[in-house]
C-alpha cells in the first residue's frame, strides 16, 4: 500500500524535516522528533548501541535495543543499562540524547514523552530500577493532556504514536492505564478520538493527529501504534494465537478499547494485502518501501490475533530488510526482533537466514549473557545508593552489581516476554 502524507502531517508538531525523514526511511527515531538538541561529540559514549549520531535518537534506539534483548532472553551489557539510566533527568523525564548527563536538566533540555516512555518500558523490563521507573511514570502523568493523551513534547497536541508509547510504559510499569486520567479522560479516550469511523475505504484506521481543518486522515504508522495502545501493549508483544479472518469494522463501545484496536488491525490487514508491505512517500522524494512501519504493522497484526494476515509482510521483511537494518542500526534490528518474535511463523534466529539477535548484539557492547540461565549482572538503583554511601564513607570505588539470588532465580524460572500474561486493561 502506498502511504502518502501531507507535508504538515509528515513533519509533525515541533519536528524537523531531517528527523522525520530519518524516522520514515530509517526506523531509528520516533514518529515525531523534537527540534534538534546540540550536536553530540564525535566520540560515542560507552555503552551506547549503534554508531550513528545519537542526537535525535540515542535514548530511543538504546531503549528498543535493550527491550528487544530482554524479549528474547538476553541480559544486556551493564554499561548499556547504566548509560540509559544515566540519561534520566532529576524529574524523571528523558531527552532524545544528553551529551553530558552530569549537566543538570533545565528549561532548555528538550525532554519528550517518546524517549521517556521507551526508557520506562526497557528499564521496567530489565528490573532493578523501580525508583527511576516510578519517577518517570510520575512525570508522564504530570504532562498528560486534558483529553487524556500525550503529545511528543510536554504540552504538545495529543498524537496517536506518543499516547500509545506512554500507554505501553504505564502498563509495563504496573499502572492501571484506564485509571490514569486528566479531567476524567483516559488515554483510551484520547486514542478513540483519533479513530476514523467505520465508513469508507479507511474505516477503522487511526490518524496521527487531526489535520489543520480538524479532519482525520488515515496514517499507517499511527494505526500500528494505536492498535498496541488500545490493547494496553508495549512496543513488543508475545504471540497471541490466530483468530482467522480480520473482523469487520464495528462501532467502538466506550468500555471496549480493544474493539478500536481490532478495527485498526483490520485496516492494516487491508493496507498490506496489496503489496505485502507499506510504502512511504514524502513530498519531493521517491516512493520507497517503509520497512520500519511494515515491521510495526506485523507486531500490531500479531497482537490482534491476525497471524495469517501478518505472514505475508513478515516474509517480505525476511527477504528485503537486510540492507535497511544494517544501515539503520540497533532500533531497526529491534523492530525486526519484535516482529519475528510476535508473529506465529517468525524466528529471531533464522530471519531470512540471519540471526537477528546476534546482529542486534553486535551493534553494542557484548551482553552479560545470551540466555536466561546466565548471570544477570544488572546495576540497580539500590546498588548506586550503596556505592554512593561507600564513597561517602571513604570506601572502595569499585561498582557493585546486583547478582542476587532472587533475581537469578527469577531469570531462570521466568522467561518473561513483554506482554506475556498481562491481561488487557479495560476502563
Amino acid at each position: 500500500m502506498k502511504f502518502r502524507r501531507s507535508a504538515a502531517a509528515a513533519l509533525g508538531t515541533g519536528a524537523t524535516a531531517t528527523a522525520t525523514l530519518l524516522a520514515v526511511i530509517g526506523g531509528s527515531v520516533p514518529a515525531t522528533a523534537a527540534t534538534p538538541s546540540p550536536s553530540a561529540s564525535a566520540a560515542l559514549p560507552d555503552g551506547l548501541y549503534g554508531t550513528g549520531d545519537p542526537t535525535y535518537d540515542g535514548v530511543w534506539r538504546q531503549s528498543l535495543a535493550l527491550l528487544a534483548q530482554r524479549t528474547v532472553g538476553v541480559w544486556p551489557a551493564r554499561e548499556s543499562v547504566a548509560w540509559l539510566a544515566g540519561q534520566q533527568c532529576a524529574d524523571g523525564s528523558f531527552a532524545a540524547f544528553r551529551a553530558d548527563p552530569a549537566k543538570v536538566c533545565d528549561a532548555r533540555t528538550m525532554v519528550d514523552t517518546n524517549s521517556t516512555g521507551a526508557a520506562v518500558q526497557a528499564l521496567a523490563e530489565i528490573g532493578g530500577h523501580e525508583a527511576r521507573v516510578k519517577k518517570s511514570v510520575a512525570w508522564l502523568k504530570s504532562v498528560q493532556n486534558a483529553d487524556g493523551g500525550w503529545g511528543y513534547s510536554p504540552g504538545g497536541a495529543t498524537d496517536a504514536n506518543s499516547t500509545s508509547v506512554v500507554i505501553g510504559a504505564l502498563a509495563q510499569a504496573g499502572e492501571t492505564v484506564p485509571d490514569v486520567r486528566r479531567n476524567g479522560r483516559s488515554p483510551f479516550d484520547a486514542l478513540a478520538k483519533l479513530a476514523l469511523p467505520c465508513t469508507g475505504e479507511d474505516a477503522g484506521a487511526f490518524a496521527f493527529q487531526p489535520d489543520t481543518k480538524g479532519a482525520l486522515v488515515a496514517n499507517a504508522d499511527a494505526t500500528a501504534a494505536a492498535v498496541l495502545g488500545m490493547n494496553g501493549e508495549t512496543l513488543a508483544v508475545t504471540r497471541q494465537g490466530d483468530a482467522g479472518s480480520a473482523p469487520a469494522c464495528d462501532k467502538v463501545p466506550a468500555d471496549e478499547p480493544e474493539q478500536a484496536g481490532d478495527n485498526g488491525a483490520a485496516w492494516l490487514a487491508r493496507a498490506l494485502a496489496e503489496d505485502g508491505h507499506l510504502t512511504s512517500a514524502l513530498p519531493g522524494a521517491e516512493d520507497q518501501p517503509d520497512y520500519g512501519n511494515t515491521a510495526d504493522a506485523v507486531v500490531a497484526l500479531s497482537s490482534a490475533h491476525l497471524d495469517d494476515q501478518a505472514a505475508v509482510p513478515l516474509r517480505w521483511l525476511e527477504a528485503h530488510s537486510a540492507d535497511w537494518a544494517a544501515q539503520a542500526g540497533p532500533a531497526a534490528y529491534a523492530q525486526l526482533v519484535f516482529a519475528a518474535n510476535a508473529a506465529r511463523d517468525g524466528d529471531v534466529h533464522d530471519f531470512g537466514g540471519r540471526d537477528l539477535v546476534a546482529l542486534l548484539n553486535a551493534t553494542g557492547p557484548a551482553p552479560e549473557s545470551t540466555d536466561e540461565t546466565g548471570t544477570a549482572g544488572q546495576s540497580t538503583d539500590e546498588d548506586r545508593e550503596d556505592e554512593k554511601d561507600k564513597k561517602d564513607d571513604g570506601g572502595g570505588l569499585s561498582t557493585v552489581w546486583a547478582v542476587g539470588a532472587g533475581l537469578l532465580v527469577g531469570a531462570i524460572a521466568g522467561f518473561v516476554l513483554i506482554g506475556r500474561g498481562r491481561k488487557r486493561q479495560r476502563p
